[in-house]
């Protein structure tokens, strides 16, 4: 049985599956960047390591010297969390080889799923619906403009070895497949070192719905139903939802079977998730296997009652799943919005700097998933993601209310945040539908983008009256005995304007 875990990783994620090792009285080591000497994560765990320099490359992407802190540490097994080494197939190998239990899939199944063309064939194979699209990789000019007349358009140009939004391009017309498949190429092969591409139909209105699923080293696999992952910028996801308010329950049952049928095709173990699309018409194909533990797991977890992270940790102890498919159930409705330091009024511009004050939001239904606290400075070197907020309540109509108080509630001054973008999309009719797709954003920009952020210039200006308040009382009372200093004007305005 694991007796110590090493977590590959940082920042919320990091804290979090430390978080379920403790519960089941597990030691955990960190790793850590010159960058996050002074991290959470770090202050966590039970042990830290020094990994090497702020960039990635040089320290939570150095598989050596993350081992050598494995064997120093006598750490018995490592988790990656989500991204950095999470879905690369040598890590997983070299943990093996060392000796040393890799908390997820094995090598195998994550090169069969990571490479694109690939997963579609085993798709295929399975019985599992796919975008009709080619087989295999596109090798020239004119084979693209064959088989795009062929599959008729629009068609998206997408990399084999994607993810994340690169190596894709949405081909409406003839003319631009050329510069289309040169472009998808090259970010190609700038991103993953791998420059295959290949063509799907374009799906017109698409929802990007995800399931959850787990999967013993016994041959059990189950589902943990799905996540709505539509409102998106750029490919990346922005809120997620749990259950979709698109999917009927018959259609929910047979995603899910075929979910299943996807997570046992690849001899899959560990935690996944199957990504499919959907359009207005519910009908469904595969989109990729992410061979990891998925940002958004935490609406699961609160809908289903399930802990994922333990669940990988039995697993990857070898004991058989604990749970059947008839024995889990959703109940209520989570939502999730993710917090990135960035300046949604300036294109989202990264706002890295130091945390000045934080209030977190609290109450029933309320879950935080952070890194940052007051005088923390949010690195320049890594995504800007610096915490997930998380609600459940009864019904959909409750959540998304709950969702908004909770955003009101969270007040983080020294950095611009995304805070109130996402509260105006807690607020956007479209949203409070259901009815929307992965266009929400761009098609919603009016109503996202037209609005003032309120909150910070009201927060300002307090911020501004309490210090010429402070500075004024000081003046006129340094030298008084106590029981002459008078009353705070500020507050005496605040008493006026309640009258």
């Amino acid at each position: 049985m694991i007796k110590k875990v090493l977590v590959a990783n940082r920042g919320e994620i990091a804290v979090r599956i430390m978080r379920s090792c403790r519960e089941m009285g597990i030691p955990t080591v960190a790793v850590y960047s010159e960058a996050d000497r002074t991290a959470m994560h770090v202050r966590y765990a039970d042990e830290a390591y020094y990994i090497g320099a702020a960039p990635s490359s040089e320290s939570y992407l150095n598989i050596e010297r993350i081992l050598e802190v494995a064997r120093k540490s006598k750490a018995d097994a490592i988790h990656p969390g989500y991204g950095f080494l999470s879905e690369n197939a040598e890590f997983s190998e070299r943990c093996s080889a060392e000796g040393i239990e890799f908390i997820g899939p094995g090598p195998d199944a994550i090169r069969q799923m990571g490479d694109k063309i690939t997963a579609r064939k085993t798709m295929i194979a399975a019985g599992v619906p796919v975008v009709p699209g080619t087989v295999g990789a596109i090798t020239s000019f004119e084979e693209a403009i064959d088989k795009i007349r062929e599959i008729g358009l629009p068609v998206m140009i997408k990399a084999s070895a994607g993810g994340g939004g690169k190596g894709m391009r949405l081909v409406k017309d003839e003319a631009s497949v050329e510069s289309s498949l040169r472009g998808a190429r090259s970010e190609a092969k700038a991103a993953f070192g791998d420059d295959a591409v290949y063509i799907e139909k374009y799906i017109e209105s698409p929802h990007h719905i995800e399931f959850q699923i787990l999967a013993d080293k016994h041959g059990n696999a189950i589902h943990l139903f799905e996540r709505e992952c539509s409102v998106q910028r750029r490919h990346q996801k922005v809120v997620e939802e749990t259950p979709s308010p698109l999917l009927t329950p018959a259609i929910r049952a047979e995603m899910g079977a075929h979910a299943v049928a996807a997570a046992k095709a690849c001899n899959y173990h560990g935690a996944g998730t199957i990504e499919f699309i959907v359009d207005d018409n519910l009908n469904y194909y595969f989109l990729e296997m992410n061979t990891r533990l998925q940002v958004e797991h935490p609406i699961t977890e609160r809908v289903v009652g399930v802990d994922l992270v333990k669940e990988m940790i039995n697993i990857a102890n070898g004991i058989p799943l604990s749970y059947r498919q008839e024995d889990l159930k959703q109940s209520g409705h989570a939502i999730e919005c993710r917090i990135y330091a960035e300046d949604p009024d300036q294109n989202f511009m990264p706002s890295p700097g130091t945390i000045r004050h934080i209030s977190e939001p609290l109450g029933l239904g309320v879950r935080h998933d952070g890194y940052v606290y007051e005088g923390y400075t949010i690195p320049i070197y890594y995504d800007p993601m610096i915490s997930k907020l998380i609600v459940w309540a009864p019904n959909r109509d409750e959540a998304i209310g709950r969702m908004s108080r909770a955003l009101h509630e969270y007040k983080i001054t020294g950095v611009k945040t995304s805070i109130p973008f996402l509260a105006r999309i807690m607020e956007s009719p479209v949203f409070r539908s259901g009815k929307y797709n992965t266009h929400f954003i761009e098609e919603n920009s009016e109503f996202l983008f037209s609005k003032a952020d309120c909150d910070g210039i009201c927060e300002d200006m307090a911020l501004i009256a309490a210090y010429l308040e402070y500075t004024a009382v000081l003046q006129h009372t340094e030298a008084a005995p106590e029981e002459q200093k008078p009353a705070s004007r500020w507050k005496n305005f605040e008493r006026r304007a309640y009258i």
